[in-house]
């Protein structure tokens, strides 16, 4: 599985955990660290970042990856909907969680989402929702 890193840096330990939660190796951790310019668009500079991991249109679309997405929520969304597009499905991401009582902060992979499963689910309810509708 590639890791793909847009965040701080993920230590051993850390790539063990997930390891450890996804039950895969992670063949390769690629490092992307990101500063959006404020200045410039999100979209525009997402591209570049994108393009920037060095993958090919088929390694997008074929091999299993997972996120590590940068902590801007309007940067991790147009990351999001720019891989959507590249991949043609939307893939898992790590969520972290601060460790209890550490000095220096540290953090820890709470869970892996697997952000297609979280959509494909929430199709399943629109069509329920509208068979519902269309039964009334």
């Amino acid at each position: 599985m590639l890791l793909i890193n847009f965040a701080h840096p993920v230590s051993p330990a850390q790539v063990a955990r997930i390891e450890d939660l996804t039950g895969r190796k992670i063949s390769r951790l690629i490092e992307r660290p990101v500063h959006f310019d404020p200045d410039q668009t999100l979209a525009a500079q997402t591209v570049h970042l994108v393009d920037a991991v060095g993958l090919t249109v088929e390694a997008w679309q074929q091999s299993p990856l997972l996120l590590n997405l940068p902590s801007l929520n309007f940067g991790a969304a147009v990351l999001l909907a720019e891989l959507h597009g590249r991949c043609g499905y939307f893939p898992a991401v790590l969520r972290w969680r601060p460790r209890a009582n550490r000095l220096p902060p540290e953090f820890e992979v709470a869970e892996v989402i697997n952000l297609q499963a979280v959509r494909d689910q929430a199709r399943l309810r629109r069509l329920q929702d509208d068979e519902t509708e269309l039964a009334r």
